[in-house]
């Protein structure tokens, strides 16, 4: 029984200490570190609106003084559509509420933030659609008499929030410059 014990303890201590070569780990998991250039930005006009844009965007407006933001290195773009009220606020503001609400069922949380500048006559409100919707973030202007835009931002690839976050980060950051530099041309 004393030989079956010593030769237990040795048969244990020769495997503890027999290995001197380090085994090879896995590597931690890595990230990739996304840098984007420092934001410039240039007046963008149409008819009745203008606001300041970031210039690593491409900007296409059509008839109805509707705009496409591009950004192609970042597979991305803000559509701008621009109505007119007539009667029709709240109708509007329903259509514009319903986009974001679209988003919903793929959306962990849906934060607001109101925005309101008196000076030029802008309110409006930021939609943050934390998940993996089709759109993260979506933005309404007005100045409650005649004026509305709503922008909605899309990305060309599958929606992956978490992928997506540092990009969303840098596109809100230019949406919010553009909602604080939106002037209205018509103020009638």
């Amino acid at each position: 029984m004393n030989i079956l014990k010593t030769s237990f303890t040795i048969i244990i201590l020769l495997s503890l200490f027999s290995c001197n070569e380090d085994e090879a780990l896995p590597k931690p998991k890595s990230f990739l570190r996304l840098t984007y250039p420092k934001a410039t930005y240039k007046k963008s006009v149409t008819a009745p609106y203008e606001f300041e844009t970031n210039n690593q965007a491409k900007i296409m407006v059509n008839a109805k003084n509707w705009m496409l933001i591009k950004y192609p290195k970042l597979k991305a773009t803000i559509d701008i559509t621009y109505r007119t009220f007539n009667n029709n606020q709240k109708e509007i503001f329903k259509e514009a509420d319903k986009l974001t609400l679209k988003h919903a069922p793929k959306a962990d949380a849906i934060y607001s933030d109101v925005y309101d500048n008196k000076d030029e006559n802008v309110y409006g409100k930021l939609n943050n659609v934390v998940g993996n919707a089709a759109s993260s973030l979506q933005f309404q202007l007005t100045d409650s008499i005649k004026h509305f835009i709503v922008g909605t931002v899309y990305f060309d690839t599958q929606p992956n929030y978490d992928s997506l976050y540092p990009t969303i980060k840098y596109i809100e950051k230019d949406i919010r410059h553009l909602m604080s530099t939106t002037k209205w041309r018509n103020k009638d």
